[in-house]
């Protein structure tokens, strides 16, 4: 990726608070690299879209930024807490929603929402306004006491989305959140997505570059393992006359 590039997005979220923060982030396993030196920052209140083709890093990537697994090397800081040395402060602060996130099937979206509460320690209470307001952003009315395996898929990215607002984090990392929905639910999920960024800093994988238009602040965009672009959206503008040509620009010869 050029200096400029790298620059621009940068300057981007110079002015805002850093929420979320991937500093040199690499993963080896062996001699492949999965992610290399990936460097980039997001500031609080964006939302940015993190692109890339099948197998270029993003899920290793946003594994890393979350704690979930652990960097080779570099530094995932989510809210100023260091991921791998004070995972249980940065979790606090922090939403994620992983592709095909695990749900119980035997439990019913309350059920769900009210262990989760416990498991994340939340006082009685709280834990009752929590899971209304949830249930309220994430409209799971209708569907509360129907086990979760007889969910669409639309409504379960809904409840996976919802255990992952319970908690009231400062900064959501959602892997995917529309993949495999039909044109409806995408529509649900992203008018979900657009209220959330008002209150919410979001780092959103997708392989829709239509959502990218409608929704994002900022474009960063790995291929092989490393970053190809940071920077606004209508800056992609400089690598084709439309999204999908300068998609296939900065990706070429990947395949998925």
């Amino acid at each position: 990726m050029t200096k400029t590039k790298t620059a621009e997005g940068a300057a981007v979220a110079a002015h805002r608070k850093p929420m979320i923060e991937a500093i040199g982030l690499s993963k080896f396993y062996g001699p492949f690299a999965a992610a290399r030196d990936v460097t980039f920052t997001v500031g609080e209140g964006e939302l940015v879209a993190f692109l890339g083709p099948n197998g270029a890093g993003k899920s290793t990537t946003m594994k890393m930024l979350t704690g979930y697994i652990a960097a080779s090397e570099g530094q995932a800081r989510i809210a100023g807490h260091d991921m791998m040395t004070d995972r249980i402060e940065g979790s606090k602060r922090l939403g994620y929603l992983p592709e095909n996130g695990p749900l119980y099937p035997d439990m019913t979206p309350l059920a769900m929402l009210d262990f989760f509460g416990d498991a994340r320690g939340l006082a009685p209470a709280y834990k009752k306004q929590r899971i209304e307001a949830v249930v309220e952003i994430c409209d799971l009315s209708t569907v509360l006491y129907k086990p979760t395996s007889k969910l669409s898929k639309g409504f379960k990215q809904r409840v996976g989305m919802a255990q992952a607002l319970l908690h009231e984090p400062d900064v959501l990392i959602m892997d995917e959140p529309t993949a495999g929905l039909d044109p409806n639910q995408i529509r649900g999920v992203r008018a979900t997505l657009k209220r959330l960024s008002e209150t919410k800093t979001i780092l959103l994988s997708t392989h829709i570059l239509q959502e990218v238009e409608a929704m994002a602040d900022r474009v960063v965009m790995i291929n092989e393992g490393r970053l190809v672009y940071d920077g606004p959206v209508a800056g992609l503008r400089d690598h084709g006359p439309d999204l999908d040509e300068a998609f296939h620009k900065l990706t070429r010869g990947v395949h998925a």
